[in-house]
């Protein structure tokens, strides 16, 4: 069978489950919808369902000493289910979604979007080295096993061009938060140079600098590990240039370290970071601060302490589309 059959066969095989347990009609149709959301996305969330005019129900989770987890979500749900969940530090988010899906079925859902900000596991997208899992093809089957539509923020995607051939059967939406950061590093930073720390950041660099109308470039970048980098600047006066470092993600933050770096000891005025989703591990924002970095701006794709660019009503938008 198809990968594509076989994900709709399953989702189909779950909700006749789910009719059979609540003993009601398929063509049943309900008008509202509900939002569920974890404690640790719940500001999201709140700001989320002002827009979509949902109040946000919160699914309480329980860990136990052996690492398995108890989900219990609302004993009964509507037709239409958006499910917000992010997967920043994705393991134990991806069985999250694992057990909430079906439960949800089980509880009344007919349709499930998620609306996941920060999608993991998309980086790789072809094995490297013989034997190498593909992690974004199979989290990609995962979803579409579990869900009708997905809307995510600037996935990080390299060889692929589009989100539906990687969450095959499902209606996807891929939204980009580079125009609203642009708007951001405008206001503050009139005068900027938007830098992008390597080739594959320059999608985003670009279309930040065509909406605002700020220069822009992009450096070349050599991966020797996970902490270890090489950066080669373009060749621009950088003389008294206020410089802001632009990206998708940000994790050890080696790599705009290494661009903080090398702006400020060409003459760059000043070194900012803007990102979509501020991951930052361990002791990735110290580093920064310690290159130089002035201001770090984030989206709340991801909760974190530099988010500033709100990306709630762009994600009401995409739901509804979907809807």
């Amino acid at each position: 069978m198809h990968p594509r059959h076989w994900h709709e066969a399953a989702r189909a095989r779950i909700l006749a489950h789910a009719l059979a347990a609540t003993g009601e009609p398929e063509n049943v149709q309900v008008n509202a919808s509900a939002l569920l959301a974890f404690d640790d996305e719940w500001r999201l969330a709140s700001s989320l369902g002002a827009h979509l005019g949902i109040e946000p129900q919160q699914i309480e989770r329980h860990c136990f000493p052996d690492g398995e987890l108890k989900l219990r979500l609302p004993e009964r749900l509507p037709h239409r289910v958006v499910l917000l969940r992010g997967l920043h530090q994705p393991n134990e988010k991806l069985v999250e979604l694992l057990l909430a899906a079906p439960a949800a079925r089980e509880l009344g859902a007919r349709r499930i979007t998620l609306v996941c900000p920060y999608l993991a596991y998309m980086r790789q997208d072809v094995a490297f080295q013989p034997g190498e899992a593909v992690s974004q093809r199979h989290v990609g089957a995962l979803l579409a096993h579990l869900v009708d539509g997905v809307v995510t923020i600037d996935p990080h995607l390299h060889r692929i061009d589009s989100l539906d051939t990687v969450i095959p059967g499902v209606r996807c939406t891929a939204l980009s938060a580079a125009e609203a950061i642009g708007a951001w590093v405008a206001a503050r930073r009139a005068d900027a140079l938007l830098l992008g720390p390597d080739e594959e950041s320059l999608q985003w660099v670009a279309r930040a600098a065509q909406a605002t109308g700020l220069d822009h470039a992009v450096c070349r970048k050599q991966r020797l590990g996970d902490r270890d980098v090489r950066i080669a600047l373009p060749d621009i006066d950088w003389a008294g240039r206020p410089v802001v470092l632009m990206d998708d993600v940000a994790s050890t933050g080696r790599t705009l370290v290494e661009t903080a770096r090398a702006c400020l000891a060409a003459g760059a005025r000043s070194v900012d970071v803007a990102v979509t989703h501020a991951l930052f591990v361990g002791d990735a924002l110290a580093q920064l601060r310690a290159a130089g970095v002035g201001e770090i701006w984030s989206t709340d794709a991801v909760p974190h302490g530099s988010s500033v660019v709100s990306v709630a009503q762009m994600l009401a938008d995409a739901v509804r589309e979907l809807s």
